[in-house]
């Protein structure tokens, strides 16, 4: 059986998907763009400040699937230059401790809303 999961604290699906669905006992979260969820707006800024968008959000669904990051265990990054891998990474790193999730990091010619990042998760309950 699958669970729609669903905030106002993360920024609303822009097309037809769910924002993250609980199957049996994995949380599947859609990409997450850095969009403020209360304005409906990108962030705008460089990568740091988007990334950091991003985990604001990836965070708001986790809770609201009754997860945290520590439950989270693979992450798939899109950006659209891998020049920008370095500095993503650091705000990254700051939201897992030791034990880091199975990561995969690609390079896409372009995202939803021109963004230049999106971040796919998958955790435990």
């Amino acid at each position: 059986m699958k669970k729609v999961i669903s905030t106002s604290n993360a920024p609303a699906a822009i097309g037809p998907y769910s924002q993250a669905i609980e199957a049996g006992n994995l949380v599947f979260l859609s990409g997450v763009l850095p969009i403020d969820p209360f304005t409906g707006n990108m962030v705008t800024g460089n990568i740091a400040i988007q990334t950091e968008q991003i985990f604001k959000n990836i965070e708001a669904l986790l809770k609201q699937a009754g997860c945290s990051m520590k439950q989270v265990v693979k992450t798939t990054v899109f950006l659209t230059d891998m020049t920008l891998f370095s500095e993503m990474n650091e705000v990254y790193a700051q939201y897992f401790a030791n034990d880091y999730p199975a990561r995969s990091a690609v390079a896409v010619k372009e995202l939803p809303k021109n963004s230049q990042i999106e971040i796919e998760v998958i955790a435990m309950k």
